[in-house]
């Protein structure tokens, strides 16, 4: 799962980004609003944190835009602004959530968490494939009951590949899904993270059908 931050105090943005790294997201980030908007409407993000006091725009016109764009992706503001009339005027344009600064980041990652579970309300929070499930609240990963241990990016590969079933997904799709925008990400990168995957899922199970299927010349798919 990727994030935008659309935020103009780098301190604040390196506190969240380290933050949500270590929880397993992904982040890219912006200090112009512009620009901000630009990503959100060209680049796949589960969750935008949006700052209201920006240079260019302001976050009101960000969330505005985006809404009357058609794009439905998850707004947190994370703002200074803390009068009921500034949060209402959020809400108002299409925001999701509202969180004042200075603020705690465990109640900003509980926000994030819930935020990203409300659009798949539909789907069960244990995502089932076969018998392999993944626990999307506590990250626990098992096959035919047996616990499996995954990196945070092998976490994430497994969960895009698993809220997709059976769809064929490029390894530009996986690799614009799951890393920053300023990485450097080969192919051969998601290569190596599928081998590590198939490691962990299939080869301790010699009796069960692979899970993870490579289509030569357009990516992978699971089921």
């Amino acid at each position: 799962m990727k994030i935008l931050i659309i935020e103009d105090e780098l301190r604040i943005v390196e506190s969240i980004k380290k933050g949500l790294e270590l929880n397993g997201y992904a982040v890219d980030y912006t200090t112009d609003a512009t620009e901000g908007y630009d990503l959100a409407q060209s680049e796949d993000y589960g969750l935008i944190i949006l700052d209201l006091l920006l240079p260019g725009m302001s976050g009101y016109d960000v969330c505005q835009k985006l809404r009357e764009e058609k794009n439905h992706t998850p707004i947190i503001i994370l703002t200074a602004k803390d009068q009921l009339e500034d949060k209402l005027k959020g809400f108002e344009l299409g925001a999701d959530d509202y969180l004042t600064k200075p603020f705690a980041f465990e109640e900003l990652l509980a926000r994030v968490k819930a935020l990203i579970r409300r659009p798949k309300s539909i789907v069960e929070q244990v995502i089932k494939v076969r018998n392999l499930t993944l626990n999307t609240n506590t990250f626990e990963v098992k096959r035919s009951g047996r616990s499996i241990t995954l990196s945070n990016k092998e976490y994430a590969i497994l969960t895009y590949l698993m809220e997709n079933p059976g769809k064929i997904l490029s390894k530009d799709q996986i690799i614009h899904h799951i890393w920053n925008y300023e990485d450097e990400v080969l192919p051969n990168t998601v290569e190596v993270f599928i081998r590590n995957l198939r490691l962990k899922l299939d080869a301790p199970f010699k009796k069960e059908k692979p899970m993870i299927k490579t289509v030569r010349g357009f990516g992978y798919k699971i089921g």
